[in-house]
């Protein structure tokens, strides 16, 4: 039984180096349907078609806002109602004390407040940023991803992973170069 060296770096994934976006689009969308899952792109400015071939329509973001807006809105309507019913009930001119046409424009507000914190919040929780460090930045020439390279990573993490057979599926599309990024 063999054990393995736990000081010896770990492979994070294969990056393989492409001079096109229509290479890089080419790439991503034949890696998703062969069945490749953990992988990503970079480039050095935004590529329409590469989202929708690579399989990154789906986002969460959405929900997060609707929870955060629920959530604000809740929170603005019972502070509201804790606060002129509960903890300070003054009767004032012989109204109600839970009058609730003046709670709609606060709750309004907190919902939107909530809304907007969310989005802000969850977008970055969920992109896992700020990521001062990624093991792709180890790669020789990633440099290159933000002048006029663009870069397909695998990652080791993808249950369809194999070293042999994933960098001879990379280097099928001709790329400038494939390299192996450890951790």
């Amino acid at each position: 039984m063999a054990h393995e060296d736990p000081h010896a770096p770990r492979l994070y994934g294969l990056v393989a180096e492409f001079d096109s976006p229509d290479a890089l689009v080419a790439a991503g969308r034949r890696a998703v349907q062969e069945g490749y899952r953990d992988l990503d792109a970079y480039t050095p400015f935004p590529i329409e078609a590469l989202h929708e071939a690579m399989g990154f329509d789906r986002t969460r973001v959405p929900l997060v806002v609707l929870i955060g807006a629920i959530t604000g809105a809740v929170a603005g309507y019972g502070l509201q109602y804790w606060a002129s019913t509960i903890a300070y009930p003054l009767n004032v001119g012989g109204r109600p004390l839970h009058s609730w046409p003046a709670f709609i424009v606060p709750t309004f507000e907190t919902t939107v407040l909530f809304a907007a914190l969310a989005a802000v919040f969850g977008m970055l929780a969920l992109n896992r940023l700020p990521q001062p460090y990624h093991p792709i930045f180890n790669t020789p020439r990633f440099a290159l991803a933000s002048r006029d390279r663009f870069f397909l990573a695998i990652e080791a993490r993808d249950p369809k992973f194999d070293l042999v057979a994933t960098r001879r599926f990379l280097e099928s599309f001709t790329p400038r170069e494939v390299t192996e990024v450890e951790e």
